[in-house]
């Protein structure tokens, strides 16, 4: 039988290190060598105009921009001395149209957790934030539809939606701080994609904003609606390049009843394999995220956060998720699954979390990665799809390939969606580390015919290595695309698209 330990250790959150300033992070044009585009530079009469649409709810002056001119990570740094913050869809329409009419280029942003660039300025365009679009409009407890906009913090969704027993289908690390609106944009996949599916399926409806100012409203709340062209999917994934998604309709699931967690322990990723087949045939329908760190990751977490796992450690380590309706048959169902694991050999000890503070602490072993490989210094983030069978190998190749110029490679991620997280840290940027690592990376996940973005999108750093997963005649036709819907080009431009 299987170790059921009866709690496990708390953990306390600190906060990022502060090992450097903002303002010392290279700017992206210098760091890329990108040129400015052909835009206007916003006048005080621009300036003046632009503020009055949004009756004054906006910010001034580069140097009170850090948090929106720089990304999480400190990777990027724009030079935008404007942050629009619109309440409405009619402001952000007024915004558009006027930046349009005036060739005034433009940077939407969300709650800024992006790892690619995508949502902060290359230049000195325009910020426009949907920070203040955070209403809820309706929610229908019967048939689970969520109408919000933007802006919404996803895990204040989450709190709202509870008082309706719904939860919203996509869960991420950056719960507390991501929006609706940069989720959508990027068509964020999250850790229980395995159960609730793509965004793309539990999105009903969107209105967003073209560069001209033009309201779509594909806002429809029905589940089957075959009308021609669906035009809210051209939206989802285009990282605001393609208009601006101010509300969204969407399909929430039932809080479930009954959620247990079990943390497992494996000596090779040949195992970890054959534990997702086990636990997709045995677990069924209650099996709603599959997520599994390296040794390394676990090294990561105790060095930087002191956190330990609840089991002694091994080269692999899986989280594996139920939500379910029936407490008593989802703990059976898990407990026999655990048994048939340890009788055959492919874990080698494990523990179970049934109430929520042992869940929130197992999870924390997962969520808090990418927190705890900051404080080695720089990090290199990439976000693949691979095939199960070539997975892990990545990991193992990168670090061969690396060998001691860098603190860690290591790898983590969604083995339910073949999505692998491979982060490489060293103590300050180098340029040497990042030219091994990249195109390699994407030269590699190409050859495997896996794609180079799972879940984060092209944004600013993969705009140039697309080819890597898509044809140049699908590139030409994303092309005219974008000339179509935003033919001067100001809707977050340098992304998405090869230069």
């Amino acid at each position: 039988m299987i170790n059921m330990q009866n709690s496990l250790r708390t953990f306390g959150r600190r906060t990022l290190s502060q090992s450097r300033l903002l303002s010392k992070v290279k700017l992206t044009a210098d760091k890329y060598q990108i040129s400015r585009g052909d835009y206007a530079t916003i006048s005080e009469t621009d300036r003046t105009e632009l503020l009055s649409m949004v009756n004054g709810k906006g910010l001034e002056g580069i140097e009170n921009l850090d948090g929106y001119n720089t990304d999480w990570m400190n990777t990027v740094r724009g030079q935008s001395s404007l942050v629009l913050r619109p309440q409405t869809t009619e402001q952000m329409s007024k915004i558009l149209k006027y930046c349009n009419e005036n060739k005034i280029a433009v940077n939407p942003q969300g709650g800024n957790t992006g790892l690619v660039g995508g949502s902060n300025p290359v230049f000195d365009e325009v910020i426009i934030s949907t920070s203040l679009m955070n209403q809820v409009e309706d929610v229908d407890p019967v048939s689970g539809i969520l109408v919000a906009q933007a802006g919404c913090v996803l895990d204040d969704l989450n709190q709202k939606l509870s008082d309706y027993k719904l939860m919203m289908p996509l869960d991420l690390g950056a719960k507390g701080s991501c929006q609706l609106g940069g989720n959508l944009s990027t068509n964020a996949g999250g850790l229980r994609l395995l159960r609730y599916g793509s965004l793309r399926g539990t999105v009903l409806g969107v209105e967003a904003v073209l560069a001209d100012g033009t309201i779509i409203d594909a806002l429809q709340t029905l589940r089957k609606d075959n009308t021609g062209y669906d035009l809210k999917q051209l939206f989802l994934g285009s990282e605001g390049t393609l208009g601006i998604i101010t509300k969204a309709s969407i399909l929430c699931a039932p809080l479930p009843n009954s959620v247990n967690v079990a943390y497992v322990s494996l000596e090779t990723f040949d195992h970890v394999r054959e534990v997702f087949k086990a636990a997709r045939s045995q677990l069924g329908e209650i099996l709603s995220a599959f997520e599994f760190v390296d040794e390394d990751c676990l090294d990561t977490l105790k060095d930087n956060l002191s956190l330990e796992p609840p089991v002694d450690k091994t080269p692999f380590t899986v989280v594996i998720e139920t939500h379910g309706s029936n407490r008593d048959h989802d703990q059976e169902k898990l407990e026999l699954f655990l048994e048939y694991l340890m009788e055959n050999e492919m874990i080698v000890n494990g523990t179970v979390a049934e109430d929520s503070k042992k869940v929130g602490d197992i999870w924390q072993l997962r969520e808090r990665m990418a927190e705890a490989l900051q404080h080695d210094g720089y990090v290199y983030k990439y976000d693949v799809s691979i095939p199960l069978k070539h997975f892990y190998d990545l990991v193992e190749d990168m670090r061969e390939r690396l060998g001691d110029k860098a603190l860690r490679c290591v790898g983590y991620g969604h083995v339910g969606d073949s999505n692998l997280h491979l982060n490489v840290t060293t103590s300050e940027y180098s340029e040497e580390v990042n030219n091994l690592i990249e195109p390699f990376i994407y030269e590699w996940v190409a050859s495997k015919r896996g794609s180079i973005s799972a879940e984060h999108g092209i944004g600013f750093k993969k705009t140039n290595y697309l080819h890597f997963s898509k044809s140049n005649e699908a590139i030409d036709q994303m092309k005219l695309l974008k000339n179509l819907f935003d033919p001067n080009n100001i809707l977050n431009p340098y992304k998405v698209l090869p230069q």
